[in-house]
């Protein structure tokens, strides 16, 4: 709680400071806009891609947002745990003003003074030999799986063009069209066809499935992507051991581990990578997301030089990835979860937030399926039987209304991955407001909402023929 208070009055400090160099100095404009304003303006002149909860976020401090109209929220989803560190956060802050008053941007067409000092600290950090940056997470994935092909062809003597990547149903990787070719995601893959080939399927935490997928293609099988926790899937947490029997089966048949921690990473599970609750070391790690606090956007793959050389000059880069204002901006997010105690802190927190919602589910055990998580990563599993005709997503709304933002993932599953800068106060209120939704909103919205002429139908995975 200390270092949560020492944080607001160097926040202070630095608005100070930044007032000094005529930063604040603008006036504020005659009449701002309003939420609603803002909403149809985005959807006039902004692609449809995404369903946003009706909020607008206007500023944010650590765990609290403020919307346009001064109405005060906790936001419980980080940005997908994007900003573990809290919103804004003031020694990030400062470290990207004292940067980007002296350079942003070299591009890797010349050395810089920032980028060799994050790649140094976050290979000692993380223990690999060498890293390859590049901006979002998505664009690490990419990056990945060239390096797995790379070093397949080179190191595994895989006949060319026939390697390939072994990933999970239920997976989220991203949606660049290299990664959807892998994705269960029906939204995500229907009408982008054709997609790239060089994929296999295995369901999450099955073991021997796994090893029988090794066994019939192993031979030409360069790597075994996988999240350590499935987010969107719903914080899906593997069967005890089935970390480490991965990396057995992988080191048995030659085959390149790849871990992506881009939202399980830095702190977020109550360790540093949840691939660490297993004492797991893969032979790559993806990270992202938190790694730029939510201040700016930094990917990297992690790997030792063995893998990592296998791509030479020209065959893979990024204009922004490596540059100096990213880079010491990372190396500032990192500095605050190690100075702030961070994964110490989520671990407790996140404990502490399951045994509150467990008692939520035993008042509503009908409605509650199910509670998990680690850390600040968690999901209540709703029954959709007894949501019926409502959704996780009116249960959303309904959060919001009474300052509680949260995001559903499917129909029937709320995650809740707070900044980990949340005060054990904020947890119980928002564990007070699912309660109250449960017990005073929820049997109205099911008298408000229309009932279908007709029982949807269970959605299928395209890919693989599972239910989603």
């Amino acid at each position: 709680m200390a270092a949560i208070i020492s944080r607001r009055g160097a926040a202070r400090a630095l608005a100070l400071a930044m007032a000094r160099r005529g930063m604040c100095s603008a006036p504020a404009p005659a009449a701002a806009l309003s939420s609603e304003e803002l909403i149809r303006m985005e959807q006039d002149c902004s692609a449809h891609n995404y369903h946003p909860i009706p909020m607008v976020f206007s500023k944010g401090e650590g765990s609290h947002i403020l919307d346009p109209e001064g109405n005060k929220y906790i936001d419980f989803l980080s940005a997908y745990s994007a900003v573990n560190q809290g919103h804004c956060h003031p020694k990030v802050l400062r470290a990207l003003i004292e940067q980007a008053e002296r350079l942003t941007l070299s591009s890797r067409a010349f050395y810089n003074d920032k980028f060799p000092v994050f790649a140094q600290y976050l290979t000692s950090m993380f223990g690999y030999d060498m890293m390859l940056p590049m901006n979002t997470g998505a664009e690490g994935v990419e990056t990945a799986i060239k390096l797995a092909r790379k070093w397949g062809y080179e190191k595994k003597n895989i006949p060319k063009n026939e390697a390939l990547i072994v990933s999970c149903c239920g997976c989220f990787h991203g949606r660049t069209l290299g990664v959807i070719s892998m994705s269960c995601d029906n939204d995500a893959t229907r009408g982008f066809g054709p997609l790239v080939p060089g994929h296999l399927k295995v369901d999450f935490g099955d073991i021997d499935g796994l090893e029988k997928i090794f066994k019939e293609h192993g031979d030409r099988i360069c790597g075994f992507l996988f999240e350590p926790i499935q987010g969107e899937a719903g914080v899906i947490i593997p069967p005890d051991g089935y970390l480490k029997a991965v990396r057995d089966l992988c080191s048995r048949h030659n085959i390149l581990m790849i871990d992506d921690e881009i939202q399980t990473g830095i702190a977020r599970t109550g360790k540093m990578l949840a691939c660490d609750w297993e004492d797991v070391r893969p032979d790559m790690v993806i990270l992202g997301k938190a790694l730029g606090a939510g201040v700016v956007p930094v990917s990297a793959v992690l790997a030792d030089k063995d893998i990592m050389l296998c791509i030479k000059p020209g065959e893979h880069g990024s204009t922004f990835g490596g540059n100096p204002l990213a880079s010491a901006v990372a190396i500032a997010s990192l500095k605050v979860v190690k100075d702030e105690g961070l994964v110490e802190r989520a671990a407790e927190l996140g404990q502490e937030f399951r045994d509150q919602l467990q008692k939520v589910q035993q008042k509503f055990p009908r409605i509650i399926r199910e509670i998990r998580g680690r850390g600040l990563l968690n999901a209540v599993d709703l029954s959709s039987k007894a949501l019926y005709p409502a959704s996780a997503y009116d249960i959303c709304i309904k959060l919001k209304e009474r300052g509680i933002l949260a995001k559903p993932t499917h129909d029937t599953i709320i995650r809740l991955a707070p900044p980990i800068s949340i005060s054990p106060e904020e947890l119980a209120e928002a564990s007070k407001a699912l309660s109250d939704v449960l017990e005073h909103d929820l049997p109205q919205l099911q008298k408000q909402i229309k009932k279908p002429d007709s029982e949807a139908k269970i959605p299928v995975c395209d890919r693989c023929g599972r239910d989603l």
